[in-house]
């Protein structure tokens, strides 16, 4: 039995098993699954990306130990990319370092800058890494609301105040996971200045940078002057570029959480296979159709999820950025669940979502639909769900 080991004991059953072993069985029954659960873009890197992990891998020492902190030609390549985008100056040596995905960065992060009993702050309903990486450091979550918005504020002011012992990390995330949720530069600014004033740690996941769907590009909380005293930013190749399955992940910012992060990774990881370090480089320094390309992918897939399910009866509010939709429960289900309601969906319906309960007990009542089916099968959804709305 695992539940005997100490941080296994920390974390709950994972949610999102239940649904996934149910979508699994039924097809294995020959069952045609619409699956929206998971956030796992359907689409492939560029041409010139592959090409270049196929002829880097070609070379006999490219197989050896890569470097921990990433190659220096990759560090240079996201000090580049934040100074284009952001208008961000980075020390590609100091502030700097290649994650394997941000998830697993962050996770380490978490490990290197937190004691047992350490309070964390952090959205509630956010991606489960932002709370469980700090649970299985140690820490105990202290959750202020995921929207950026006046509450956010009076409740962040009220836990640094009353809170014991003083909180010392808050994690954001804009665009958010699962909420879809996005912030401007004058949120940054308030937070950065709050941060500074309190000595607060903050982590800023931009993971959905590049997907927005307003005319004003996702901001990064280091446009802010001084953020860099308080603040690492992750972001991630998986979505921007369609390479989640490579594993490639950036923080930047602080440099003494730079290295902090390296000096704990440097026991754990030997960093990313070299081909695929090289190969970033060239996603991050060659063309950049492909952003503009999934951009527009996504918003066509949103605008095609929000009118294809409306017509069916379930009415979905229209997210401005990431590649998630946040929907209530239809109200009629309302008395399910979120968990139940994605088992009847999967059953009844043949679509898979994500229940909200899993990004923790705000997202109750919610259930989080990932654009990672073309628009066909977007509709076909559709259609199960207006079947299944007229049946009950």
């Amino acid at each position: 039995m695992t539940d005997e080991f100490y941080r296994i004991q920390r974390l709950p059953p994972y949610v999102f098993a239940e649904v996934n072993a149910m979508k699994a069985a039924a097809r294995a029954r020959g069952e045609d699954i619409v699956d929206l659960g998971m956030g796992n873009p359907d689409g492939a890197p560029p041409k010139h990306v592959i090409d270049k992990l196929c002829e880097v891998a070609q070379k006999p020492n490219a197989h050896r130990y890569s470097a921990s902190r990433g190659i220096p030609g990759l560090r240079k390549a996201q000090a580049a990319y934040y100074q284009r985008r952001f208008g961000v100056k980075l020390d590609a040596d100091k502030e700097v370092i290649v994650t394997l995905g941000s998830k697993e960065g962050l996770a380490n992060l978490a490990q290197a800058i937190t004691a047992p009993g350490d309070v964390v702050l952090a959205p509630n309903p956010s991606y489960p890494i932002h709370t469980f990486g700090f649970i299985i450091a140690g820490a105990a979550i202290r959750s202020i609301p995921a929207a950026p918005g006046e509450e956010f504020f009076e409740r962040l002011t009220n836990a640094m105040r009353f809170t014991v012992p003083r909180p010392k990390v808050l994690v954001v995330g804009y665009p958010s996971n699962p909420t879809a949720y996005v912030a401007d530069l004058p949120f940054y600014e308030r937070l950065v200045a709050f941060a500074r004033e309190h000595e607060l740690i903050v982590i800023s996941d931009l993971a959905y940078a590049e997907i927005y769907f307003r005319d004003t590009p996702t901001p990064s909380i280091l446009q802010v002057e001084g953020a860099k005293e308080v603040a690492v930013e992750f972001t991630s190749m998986s979505k921007t570029y369609s390479m989640a399955g490579w594993r490639m992940g950036f923080a930047v910012g602080n440099e003494r959480l730079i290295a902090a992060l390296a000096r704990v990774k440097s026991y754990l990881d030997y960093g990313a296979f070299t081909p695929i370090q090289a190969a970033a480089v060239a996603a991050l320094n060659g063309p950049q159709d492909i952003i503009e390309a999934n951009r527009k992918l996504y918003r066509k897939r949103r605008d095609v999820l929000v009118e294809s399910f409306g017509r069916a009866g379930w009415n979905i509010p229209v997210p401005e950025a990431s590649m998630f939709a946040w929907a209530p429960i239809p109200e009629r289900f309302h008395n399910l669940g979120a968990m139940e309601f994605s088992k009847r969906l999967l059953t009844e319906g043949h679509v898979a979502v994500a229940p909200g309960v899993g990004f923790g007990e705000e997202g109750e009542g919610y259930v989080r639909i990932a654009l990672v089916e073309n628009e066909q099968r977007l509709r076909q959804a559709a259609r199960s769900v207006k079947k299944m709305l007229a049946g009950s």
